[in-house]
């Protein structure tokens, strides 16, 4: 049996664990497959707050922003304990590590974050703006994965940056558009660039009632 052959055994057994793990727990399962997203509990003894600071916010530029509001799925009502977790690529379009990385951030890097909503459904993550990768392959992007309470966790489009050269019309009009559009236009505030992206639970997700 080929390396490739043992990957994809590795994942769908993963996966399989994970449903089980779900509807073990009594979970409502939606979103379909999901490689990686388990890492949304990576956060350990962290207290979630409403708010995080990815590292490195400190030592790059430009500074980036980013705060939305958490809706239920009739686009009106704010959701409250919703888990937000993000990750993206440093100035140089690669996943940085330490070194010392365990569980996921193996492949995600620790430049990643963690927040929770409030009643009020707000959330916001101060990072900086990432590059894409270095052969170009993809636009700039961060990933997000979200888990509401009684639901397992789900990834969303991730957000791209509007004014990004590689963000062309195709790409965008092939974005499933879970949880909303992921398509974010910057504006400066404060002295940092600031994107808000709303999100709507259970839009264009897979097997969400």
């Amino acid at each position: 049996m080929n390396l490739k052959n043992c990957f994809s055994i590795l994942i769908l057994l993963t996966l399989t664990f994970t449903y089980s793990s779900c509807k073990s727990q009594g979970l409502r399962i939606v979103g379909g497959p999901c490689e990686g997203c388990e890492a949304l509990y990576e956060y350990q003894d962290k207290i979630l707050k409403s708010v995080d600071t990815l590292p490195e916010f400190d030592r790059n530029e430009p500074k980036m922003k980013i705060t939305g509001i958490v809706y239920k799925k009739d686009g009106k009502t704010p959701a409250e304990n919703v888990i937000i977790y993000i990750y993206h690529t440093n100035r140089k379009g690669v996943y940085q590590m330490r070194g010392d990385e365990m569980g996921w951030a193996k492949r995600h890097g620790y430049i990643r974050g963690w927040v929770k909503t409030g009643k009020d459904g707000k959330y916001t993550f101060y990072s900086f703006r990432p590059a894409s990768y270095p052969d170009g392959s993809e636009p700039e992007h961060i990933h997000i994965t979200i888990k509401e309470p009684k639901t397992n966790e789900y990834y969303l489009d991730e957000y791209f940056i509007a004014d990004d050269p590689l963000l062309k019309a195709a790409f965008i009009n092939k974005l499933p558009k879970r949880g909303g559009s992921g398509v974010v236009h910057p504006k400066i505030e404060a002295g940092m660039l600031t994107v808000k992206r709303d999100i709507i639970l259970g839009m264009n997700i897979p097997d969400y009632e």
